[in-house]
């Protein structure tokens, strides 16, 4: 126990240097982008409002204050840190002066639901089905199958999205195509409500499901076909021991210990692919945050997106990581 222990303790180290040194490299970025967010704030106040160049000049100094433009790059990368410890980023300049933090906790519950719910569809189907592909490698189907999926896993997220959005929203329509729920629903913890959600979120999942089985199924049959050909699996079957036994207990759970730790290399690009899934169907996720953001210039949420993403991401490895040594007895915590 003591020796798991030390295993965690390090791993969430590593966990604070991943997102430490994550969200240095995007405030970088971000702090050579030519885009003045100031000059941002004041052209959209210009289109909106006749400004006199005195008011124009006192608003350019206030806001050059609040967003510290005018500060050495060492004093805002510490202010950076200090206001982001605080849980505050500053004021989002699309939608001034909400803070861009308050935007990235609206849009973060869309894109973890979708991320969690079509990440556990792809890993169980994937590797279920894979399963039993590697052991019955006679099956038709699960040939087939395998073949579609080996024809679906290299195409890119967006393509899929894509044709998806043009097969249900224009060939059969029996789908929305956009949005998080329907404009007539109010939102709120109601059924009408859940069902709404539910019924838009299924062309974005469908998306990132179809893509991700592939390799999960490849992977999963590559191991049982190597994994069937032990002598404990053959001294099973002449045992007389249960069929689905020695699938679930013996062959998928052996070959499921390599997969979770695979789980957590897969992460971040099923992130990445939910990015351009949420913009290709509009949904109200950190993707489409992101993307509006990038536009509009403001930094502010950029880097909010961008901090939680990388924090939620080297989360998740994190936990993936501490939980190997538990399925795999033959793995030390070291």
């Amino acid at each position: 126990m003591q020796g798991y222990l030390w295993f965690a303790a390090k791993r969430f180290v590593q966990l604070l240097a991943v997102i430490f040194f994550g969200v240095s490299a995007m405030f970088v970025v971000t702090y050579l982008s030519p885009i003045d967010p100031v000059e941002q704030v004041l052209g959209r106040l210009s289109a909106r409002s006749n400004l006199s160049p005195e008011a124009i000049a006192a608003t350019r100094l206030a806001l050059t204050e609040m967003f510290g433009t005018n500060q050495p790059v060492l004093t805002q990368y510490f202010n950076f840190w200090t206001r982001l410890l605080r849980g505050d980023l500053g004021a989002s300049l699309m939608a001034f002066p909400t803070p861009a933090m308050e935007l990235v906790m609206r849009a973060l519950p869309w894109t973890l639901g979708l991320l969690l719910t079509s990440t556990a569809i792809t890993f169980v189907v994937g590797n279920l089905l894979g399963g039993l592909a590697g052991y019955f490698q006679n099956s038709r189907w699960l040939k087939a199958f395998g073949i579609v999926s080996m024809g679906l896993q290299p195409i890119p997220y967006y393509i899929v999205a894509f044709i998806i959005l043009i097969v249900f929203g224009f060939l059969w329509p029996v789908l929305p195509i956009s949005g998080g729920f329907a404009m007539d629903v109010r939102p709120g913890w109601t059924v009408p409500f859940v069902l709404s959600v539910l019924q838009h979120s299924l062309l974005p999942a469908l998306s990132l499901v179809l893509v991700g089985l592939g390799g999960w199924f490849i992977g999963m049959r590559a191991l049982v076909s190597n994994i069937v050909t032990e002598d404990y699996v053959t001294y099973a079957e002449l045992a007389g021991v249960r069929r689905d036994t020695i699938v679930g207990g013996y062959v998928i759970r052996n070959a499921l210990v390599p997969q979770v730790t695979a789980l957590a290399m897969v992460i971040g690009g099923v992130f990445s692919g939910t990015v351009i899934t949420e913009q290709v169907f509009n949904y109200p996720g950190m993707g489409s945050l992101l993307v509006d953001a990038v536009n509009a210039g403001d930094y502010s949420t950029v880097l909010a997106v961008c901090t939680i993403s990388i924090a939620a991401v080297a989360l998740a490895i994190f936990i993936v990581d501490l939980l190997h040594p538990l399925l795999d007895p033959r793995v030390k915590a070291e």
